[in-house]
């Protein structure tokens, strides 16, 4: 698996720096520009960051540098390189490879919901470029109703196409030649507008007090659980660390360069744009005159609309914002689909192209059907396969591959290595997390 024939022959990424924006592409999603200034304004500001960017740092030590290294070593995505595990400890790789399955099928799960969900994120990008989205104006019964149509069943069939073509023609261009090449573009643009977004809104009457509401401290309910469980579950799934897809890009990455180092990027980056998305959009609503507690589950698509259309300049705005976030997801997706398509080649032998047309066809033709149900199916998949897909690749690397394969592969071609701290702390500590996470999204129906 890891022999020189092997490693001529796999596509890789050409550059650290390729590997890099892709994995933060993987990261900065949804759930950084969209759910996380929504648990900031549910939960009260520095009272949910602040434990917040506690896990952010324990997860990106331990879970980001582990899958990674896991994907490095065995030159594979999760069923192979579980299937490496078990072979070392045991002598038995199908064991590791069928148990693999588990976060392979998870990823294209989330592949599918994300397919409608970029669906949703590319009509919004194309209306508010049209002006339709602005011409709706302040008509909360029009705005409502547009997504409540765009997110029923069979009515968005026509963007889950285009959202499909779009993934399609990026993934068959390979690792290097697609992926590599559109994050390359994608991270630095996205990053760009996010700032000068952020800039615009801060220069509006009234955004001062979203930034008194971000940095509001309430220690009353900092000392609540629930407050660390959702903080915790949000910087897990931020990280985009479920046991497939940074494993997956760990196996494009060169073994001279440093993983650990690329984590911190990884890391930095995917905190910087959420922390980024939350100042924009909690001034952008109490400069419209909302309350920045108000934003719930219907922020991006309907209330954001609202408050982007009743302030100077909403339609350059809402323009700017739907750009982002339609980076942000196409990014996104195509680490979800990657883990699949590379199933395929590595089980099947297939050629880049016929893997990556079956699987994102059969993850469009699936989310044309259960466009109505998103959001359970997107709880049930975050709830209960990522969760364990991320305590399945920990265990396999801490547990099962055991300590000196563990470090020798972590620190394999880093400037400073990492200490003797990492594998105790990524053994029981990570491992302990990780399984909080999958109890704790069961008993209380999701978290993050």
């Amino acid at each position: 698996m890891t022999d020189e024939t092997t490693e001529t022959q796999r596509d890789q990424f050409r550059s650290k720096r390729g590997f890099i924006l892709a994995s933060i592409g993987s990261a900065v999603g949804m759930g950084n520009i969209w759910r996380f200034p929504a648990m900031v304004s549910l939960w009260g500001g520095l009272t949910f960051i602040i434990p917040y960017l506690i896990f952010v740092v324990l997860i990106t030590a331990t879970g980001v540098i582990a899958e990674f290294a896991l994907g490095r070593a065995a030159r594979a995505g999760p069923s192979g390189a579980f299937g490496m595990c078990t072979e070392l400890r045991w002598g038995n790789r199908k064991l590791g490879e069928r148990i693999g399955l588990i976060p392979v099928v998870g990823s294209l799960a989330l592949a599918i919901g994300y397919t409608c969900v970029m669906a949703w994120i590319t009509k919004y990008m194309v209306m508010a470029f049209t002006g339709d989205l602005s011409d709706m104006g302040q008509d909360m019964g029009a705005i409502s109703g547009m997504f409540d149509a765009t997110s029923s069943a069979w009515g968005a069939n026509i963007w889950v196409v285009i959202a499909a073509v779009i993934t399609l023609l990026i993934m068959s261009r390979g690792v290097s030649g697609g992926i590599e090449k559109a994050n390359k573009f994608l991270m630095p643009v996205l990053f760009i507008l996010l700032i000068a977004l952020a800039v615009y809104v801060g220069t509006l009457p009234g955004a001062s007090a979203g930034y008194s509401y971000i940095l509001t401290v309430d220690f009353g309910l900092l000392a609540e659980p629930l407050v660390w469980i959702f903080a915790f579950g949000q910087a897990f799934f931020s990280l985009s660390v479920a046991g497939n897809g940074s494993v997956v890009y760990g196996s494009y990455f060169g073994r001279k360069d440093s993983i650990p180092s690329s984590a911190f990027y990884v890391g930095l980056f995917d905190t910087v744009s959420a922390l980024l998305a939350a100042a924009i959009i909690i001034p952008a609503m109490t400069a419209g005159g909302a309350d920045p507690t108000q934003g719930g589950p219907g922020l991006m698509f309907v209330y954001l609309v609202n408050v982007f259309n009743g302030m100077e300049g909403g339609m350059i705005v809402g323009i700017v914002f739907f750009v982002c976030v339609f980076f942000a997801g196409l990014a996104s997706i195509l680490n979800l689909y990657e883990t699949p398509v590379a199933f395929i080649q590595e089980k099947l032998g297939a050629s880049r192209l016929l893997a990556t047309l079956s699987m994102v066809a059969l993850g469009g033709a699936v989310a044309l059907c259960i466009q109505s149900i998103v959001s359970p199916w997107m709880d049930g998949v975050s709830i209960y396969i990522c969760p364990l897909g991320a305590l399945l690749a920990a265990v396999m690397l801490f547990w099962v591959a055991g300590r000196e394969f563990t470090m020798r592969n972590v620190n394999e071609g880093a400037d400073r290595p990492l200490g003797r701290w990492f594998f105790p702390v990524g053994k029981y500590a990570y491992c302990a997390l990780t399984l909080i996470a999958l109890v704790a999204g069961a008993l209380l129906g999701g978290i993050g």
